[in-house]
């Protein structure tokens, strides 16, 4: 009796600790947008800073579980990894222009689509069939988007950055893909470290052309660093951890609550209050997120 009991004290304590992972990788997730709202920098300084702090964090992980970095080199991966890190690069920039354009809210609702086009790349692609399940994510992603956007005008600053962050949205469902499909052979700590080394070499020559126009303060640096290394490297360990207690349907079902984390934070510091029809459609959004991450698991 007395094992029992300490075996299914450990058991709640791991599923603890497994949700406290999960919900704090959701929360560096969601505070991606916000630090890169607070940096005064180009989006392409913004996505060269996190990738390179995130690929020195991730290589001081790799050096202290003694995971070889260089065993993911080989004929056959480099163009995959080639490929993943130039959309991710497109993924990141692309999102960094939607907060700058639109805010950070309608940026994270704009990405948080990518189920959507997952869906809709896989039946286009693959000619995967489209399930009840798929049209009902279509349809509230579709509907949640109409909503938020402000205005059918694309000179409106809430529409284009809409806009952008369906276009981030997009290209993170196709490395999604990708990654699912080509991937398998390596490490996930593997697969983010030189991920975050091709965006980073993709992004050096934008960057460095525009930091003799930028001054960037130590906030700035700080923001930047915490970005890569804790909303980057910590939070990818974070839901890997998470799924050592919790099964990846319901790790994934957590971290679909993103938009939320960074729509409540955008209202407490850049007083970005979401209007009740934007609101609505967030909840519309988040809900297709939640559905989608019931079938499978994709982190941002």
């Amino acid at each position: 009796m007395l094992a029992t009991s300490v075996s299914s004290a450990g058991v709640c304590s791991g599923q603890r600790n497994a949700l406290f992972a999960a919900h704090f990788a959701a929360l560096l997730f969601g505070v991606t947008g916000l630090l890169g709202a607070l940096i005064l920098a180009d989006a392409s300084i913004i996505t060269f800073g996190r990738a390179t702090f995130a690929f020195i964090a991730l290589g001081f992980v790799a050096g202290l579980k003694g995971t070889r970095l260089l065993d993911a080199l080989s004929w056959r991966n480099a163009p995959v990894l080639a490929l993943t890190g130039t959309l991710l690069a497109v993924h990141w920039v692309t999102f960094f222009i939607a907060v700058k354009v639109g805010g950070v809210a309608v940026a994270t609702l704009g990405f948080a689509s990518f189920p959507a086009f997952i869906a809709l790349i896989d039946r286009l692609c693959f000619a995967e069939r489209i399930g009840g399940g798929e049209i009902l994510l279509l349809l509230l992603v579709s509907t949640g988007l109409v909503l938020v956007v402000p205005s059918f005008d694309t000179l409106d600053d809430g529409t284009l950055g809409l806009l952008w962050g369906l276009a981030s949205g997009l290209a993170f469902a196709l490395l999604a893909v990708v990654n699912r499909r080509h991937t398998q052979s390596m490490k996930a700590l593997q697969t983010a470290f030189w991920q975050n080394v091709v965006v980073a070499m993709l992004m050096a020559p934008f960057a460095f052309s525009h930091l003799p126009s930028t001054q960037l303060g130590t906030t700035d640096w700080t923001s930047l660093a915490l970005l890569g290394i804790f909303c980057t490297g910590l939070a990818q360990v974070m839901f890997v951890k998470s799924l050592d207690g919790l099964p990846a349907r319901s790790a994934g079902m957590i971290i679909a609550l993103e938009p939320v984390y960074a729509i409540i934070g955008a209202w407490w510091l850049f007083a970005e209050q979401p209007s009740l029809r934007m609101a609505a459609g967030a909840a519309l959004v988040v809900a297709a997120s939640v559905l989608s991450a019931r079938r499978k698991v994709a982190v941002h």
